[in-house]
Order: structure tokens, then C-alpha cells, then sequence
């Protein structure tokens, strides 16, 4: 085992690669309560039951997708990185796809799982990689902060600090309310943790705002913490059951074409920011960058399988990799963790909105800190980057803002007389986007 990881050539060793492990689970956890909340709708009033995703069935999707990923990562290539349903994809997934699109959920996992096995086959003939590689880190940065500014903008609006207005589209809420204060208590407490830098205290904090709210009675007292595993016989396998006639559409196509730019670009800058901060990388480039890839592509298809959205690698395994973590068996650590916590699924029931609102706002910060490599300074790339950045919560479209960025950057950069340091593979990009544009939006 030892030999394998290579654990005295990265001068690790059992205990620093377990405490890894652990760490990153403690920084992953959330996921097991947002995950199904987002899938079910559960913050959208008045809506049909068709259209919500059971939140027991949900829950095992997403513990099994994050336990089989984070393993695949950790054999296949050996990378300190946990895998999990990726946020902003599931807000995609759940806001855009089925919310906006009015397209069954079904449907969308049928989307997953058609991105995933796209993935694999990219993975395999390396042109992901190449992919990957030739698109400037500039904008790599962009996309990473425009999600996490979308999955902050779904926070606050969870917890009610900003709601809907008629006149200015958004403004405060009433911070005065139960819930709202609720939210508030988790931010302010977790922000605290952050700062003293406790490993976990995205976790942590949740816990401590349900335990508040329980006090308070604005959440519901759990009749037991331990339990069999619920059912997932509602999204097991609903991807293999959908109409044919569903896939030959334009909406389809949209669906497959958005979960594999945005997993794509949200994978890459995640595997090159965990290996830069474990010293993994060489010359600037990613070793064993396809297993990684390929790992994360099968991870995908296992969580469609299992019902739930797009899996991907979590920036959150920094926490891990400060830990000491810097093999492959931090991650199958964290997958053991992630099968361990099917067995306590009643306390998903009291994990409310509130609950999750801070570990959405807190996410969000961590994955906006991209904003200070960005060269601000050269107009050329602050206009393709500002404009990734900000469409995303401004048109709550992930894709949206990763096509207009797309589509300026290779503009901006001729207009300036940088026309050299433009990969081809952009220009492709550039003709993809704008015929996204035309065509689907």
C-alpha cells in the first residue's frame, strides 16, 4: 500500500493521509444536507410532487456517488482529492434544468449520465486533457469565482436575506424574521471557526445552527439519529427510464453540452488548485491528469446511475491537503467516511434551508478567492473574465457566463495584438459558443 501511494517519496505517511482524509470529509459533509435540498426544491413553495426528487433517495445518490468517486480518485489516480455531486452543477440541475426548463428530473439525470459517458470517452483519447490545457488560466479563475458567486447569491436567498422585489428585481429581507436569523446565527458562527481556521467548521457551524434551532423550536426535534438506509428505488436507475423522443431535442442537447463544459471547467481548476497546494505539480503541468479526469468521468456516470447530479472533484479537499494529505489514500478514506453516513439519514430531515444557507455563502467565498490571480490590470483579459464572473448570478446560469466570457476573450485578446498566445482549440470554442447563443438560448 505503502509502495503504491509512494508514501516516502511525498513524505507521508498513515496517520498524516488518514487525518487528510478525515479533514476533507469534515469539509465535504455538507453536501449530504444540500444535496438534497437542492434536488428536491425544497426552499420553492407550490410546486407539483413530480417535479421534487425524494430527499432519502437523494441522500444515499449522493453518498454513494461522493464513497465510489473519492475511491475511483484515490485508486485510479492516486490524487488527495475527494469527489462528490458538485455545487452550482446541482444548482443547475434543479433551478435551470428542471425548474427553468420545465424538463423532468429524469430527463436530467438522463443528461448526467450522457455528459459522463462523453467525459470517458474524452478522458480515454486525451483530448480532455488537451481541453483543459489550452484554455488560459485567466479564465479558468473566472469560471471558479462566477459559481461561487452564484452559489453565494442561492445562499442568501435561502436564508431570506435577499428576496424578490418588484422594482429593483432583488432587495434585503427581513432580517428580523426566525428563520432569517437563524441563517445569520450559522454564518456568523462558521465565519468565526473559518477564521481560527478549525478544520471543518463549515460543519460544524451547521451543526451548531440546527442545534440552535431545535432549541428554539424553529426546527423539528429528530425522533432517532441512527437508521437503516432509505430507499433508493425512486432514482435508481430512472436514468436508463426515459422517452426516447426527449433525447432527439434542442432542450436535451442543452442539458449534456452545460453539464460538460461547466463539470469540465469546474474538475480542471479544482485538480490544478489541490495539486499546486501539495506540490504535485511539474512544469506547470498535471501528472497523471488523465486518470484524474478519468476518474472524476466514471464518478459521473456512477452518480446518474445512483440519482444525482453531475459528480466532480471538491475544492474543499484543500482542507484535506493542509491536513498533510497528499496521496491517493486520503481519498479513500474519505469514501469509506461517505458510506458510513448513510446510516444516520434522520438527521437530513432537520438540516432545513437555513441550515444549509451559511455552508452556501461560506463555499462561495472560498471559491471567489480565484478573483486575486485574475490580471485585473490588462483590459484585455479583465473584460472576458468580468463578464464570466458576473453573468452567472445576474442570468442564474452557470453556462451562460462561461459562453459570454468565451466568446470575448479571444475578441479582446486580437483587438490588443495578442493573437500568438490564443490556443486554436479557443477559436473552436469561440464558434461553439456563439452558435450556443443563436441556436439554444
Amino acid at each position: 500500500m505503502k509502495k503504491y501511494f509512494e508514501f516516502d517519496k511525498l513524505g507521508t505517511n498513515y496517520r498524516r493521509e488518514i487525518i487528510g482524509g478525515l479533514t476533507t470529509f469534515l469539509a465535504m459533509a455538507y453536501i449530504l444536507a444540500v444535496n438534497p435540498l437542492m434536488l428536491s426544491l425544497d426552499a420553492v413553495p407550490d410546486l407539483p410532487d413530480a417535479m421534487r426528487m425524494d430527499k432519502g433517495a437523494v441522500f444515499v445518490a449522493t453518498a454513494l456517488a461522493a464513497a465510489v468517486g473519492s475511491i475511483f480518485m484515490g485508486l485510479i489516480a492516486r490524487y488527495p482529492i475527494g469527489l462528490a455531486p458538485g455545487m452550482g452543477l446541482n444548482a443547475f440541475f434543479a433551478f435551470s434544468v428542471v425548474l427553468g426548463y420545465g424538463i423532468p428530473w429524469q430527463t436530467a439525470l438522463t443528461g448526467v449520465l450522457f455528459s459522463g459517458l462523453i467525459f470517458i470517452v474524452l478522458s480515454l483519447t486525451g483530448l480532455r486533457e488537451m481541453i483543459i490545457n489550452a484554455i488560459p488560466a485567466q479564465l479558468k479563475y473566472a469560471v471558479g469565482a462566477g459559481i461561487g458567486l452564484f452559489i453565494t447569491f442561492l445562499g442568501l436567498q435561502n436564508a431570506k436575506i435577499i428576496v424578490a422585489d418588484p422594482n429593483t428585481l432583488v432587495t434585503l429581507g427581513n432580517l428580523a424574521a426566525g428563520p432569517t436569523l437563524l441563517a445569520i446565527f450559522g454564518l456568523v458562527v462558521t465565519v468565526i471557526m473559518m477564521v481560527r481556521q478549525i478544520k471543518g467548521a463549515i460543519f460544524y457551524g451547521m451543526i451548531m445552527t440546527t442545534v440552535l434551532g431545535m432549541v428554539v423550536q424553529l426546527i423539528e426535534v429528530p425522533s432517532q439519529v441512527v437508521s437503516k438506509v432509505p430507499s433508493i428505488e425512486s432514482t435508481f436507475g430512472a436514468a436508463f427510464d426515459v422517452d426516447p423522443a426527449a433525447i432527439f431535442t434542442t432542450q436535451f442537447l442543452v442539458i449534456v453540452i452545460t453539464f460538460l463544459f461547466v463539470d469540465f471547467f469546474d474538475t480542471a481548476g479544482t485538480l490544478v488548485a489541490v495539486a499546486n497546494q501539495a506540490g504535485l505539480m511539474k512544469d506547470d503541468k498535471l501528472p497523471r491528469a488523465g486518470k484524474a479526469l478519468l476518474a472524476d468521468s466514471l464518478a459521473t456516470v456512477t452518480g446518474s446511475i445512483f440519482g444525482t447530479s453531475t459528480t466532480t472533484s471538491y475544492i474543499e479537499s484543500t482542507a484535506g491537503v493542509a491536513a498533510g494529505a497528499r496521496t491517493g489514500f486520503a481519498s479513500i478514506v474519505v469514501g469509506i467516511l461517505f458510506l458510513l453516513s448513510l446510516f444516520f439519514s434522520p438527521l437530513l430531515f432537520v438540516i432545513t434551508p437555513e441550515v444549509t444557507a451559511p455552508a452556501l455563502i461560506i463555499v462561495g467565498v472560498l471559491m471567489v478567492s480565484t478573483l486575486g490571480n485574475i490580471e485585473w490590470t490588462k483590459f484585455e483579459i479583465a473584460v472576458p473574465a468580468f463578464f464570466t464572473i458576473i453573468a452567472m448570478p445576474l442570468t442564474y446560469s452557470i453556462a451562460t457566463g462561461i459562453a459570454i466570457g468565451f466568446v470575448f476573450y479571444p475578441i479582446t485578446m486580437l483587438l490588443s495584438g495578442r493573437r500568438k498566445e490564443i490556443h486554436p482549440i479557443m477559436y473552436g470554442l469561440f464558434v461553439i459558443f456563439i452558435l450556443y447563443f443563436i441556436f439554444i438560448k
